[in-house]
């Protein structure tokens, strides 16, 4: 079975991420000098690599034969986080999960160790849509956070997460990829593809 093109060319290390040399250099650096935060707000604009980021940041913090800042992309962790079947990367879509049962719920497997070594990373996609009640919720996490535990929280409407949780992340704004970057982008993938 074929991969579709997105899924075979999303970037699987920082380097391969495009446009976002801002948010790429810091993560990098924090990496590098141990200095990872326990959560981070994604803000932008629709398919400019926040979630993308996310899952490489989530590599990163889990990989056991990282280099520098870049997961390896060879480990078990990394192979099991590229196949999307890692337990330590737990992905939510606020859209559809938005209450405060589902809040409660992911507040309680935030208390359980990861799988192996490393951290159980949230990754939270559309965060601004949570009701209030859920982001109270999750307020209460992400200000007492236990040592194992990481969270990013994505949005494309910064304005609609509330400030309390908008205090408590490290963040960073992402930017729309230029058309001169889409091209150079597609015209690598043309040519991997013949």
């Amino acid at each position: 079975m074929s991969l579709v093109l997105y899924r075979k060319y999303r970037p699987k290390t920082f380097a391969e991420v495009v446009g976002q040399e801002h948010v790429v250099r810091t993560l990098k650096n924090a990496l590098e000098m141990g200095l990872v935060s326990h959560a981070y707000l994604f803000a932008g604009p629709r398919g400019s690599g926040k979630t993308t980021v996310a899952r490489i940041l989530a590599k990163a913090v889990n990989c056991t034969k990282r280099k520098k800042a870049e997961p390896c992309n060879a480990c078990l962790s990394c192979q099991e986080i590229n196949a999307g079947r890692a337990m330590n990367l737990i992905e939510i879509d606020a859209a559809s999960n938005r209450g405060i049962d589902e809040a409660r719920e992911l507040r309680e497997g935030a208390k359980f160790l990861p799988s192996r070594e490393g951290k159980k990373v949230f990754v939270i996609d559309e965060c601004h849509q949570l009701t209030k009640d859920a982001a109270n919720a999750l307020l209460k996490i992400l200000e007492e956070p236990p040592e194992h535990v990481m969270f990013i929280l994505a949005t494309t409407e910064l304005h609609k997460v509330i400030p309390t949780i908008v205090s408590r992340c490290q963040r960073f704004d992402f930017h729309r990829i230029s058309a001169k970057e889409i091209v150079a982008r597609l015209n690598n993938i043309v040519k991997q593809e013949g």
